[in-house]
């Protein structure tokens, strides 16, 4: 599955879980997420609908691509701790990553091929 954050292809690891695979049936041709920055460490935006969940206390750093509520993605330049779905980790330094996502709101796309 590709993401893309605004017009830049990011190198992302997925995570084999059952969230990630609704998630590419979900990409199909590209679906594409309106983000919102919250709290000075990630940005969040809704899928649309509840896709499967299996939450864990977790410290997210830099890079984390999680899903909060079975309903919103969430992408970390930061960290924080609270119950998430791991769904993949983005390959890129947490200096790349605040340039990524710190300047306001985004628009992320999925493509699953």
């Amino acid at each position: 599955m590709v993401l893309m954050i605004g017009d830049t292809e990011v190198p992302v690891t997925w995570e084999d879980n059952a969230s990630v695979e609704e998630l590419k049936t979900l990409a199909g041709d590209g679906l594409m997420i309106s983000m919102s920055m919250y709290g000075g460490f990630e940005q969040v935006g809704s899928i649309g609908q509840s896709i499967a969940r299996d939450d864990e206390q977790i410290t997210t750093s830099s890079g984390d691509i999680v899903l909060y509520s079975g309903d919103q993605i969430v992408i970390f330049y930061g960290s924080n701790t609270w119950a998430y779905t791991k769904l993949g980790k983005i390959d890129l330094s947490e200096e790349e990553m605040t340039s990524l996502l710190s300047n306001g709101d985004v628009t992320i796309t999925l493509i699953y091929q």
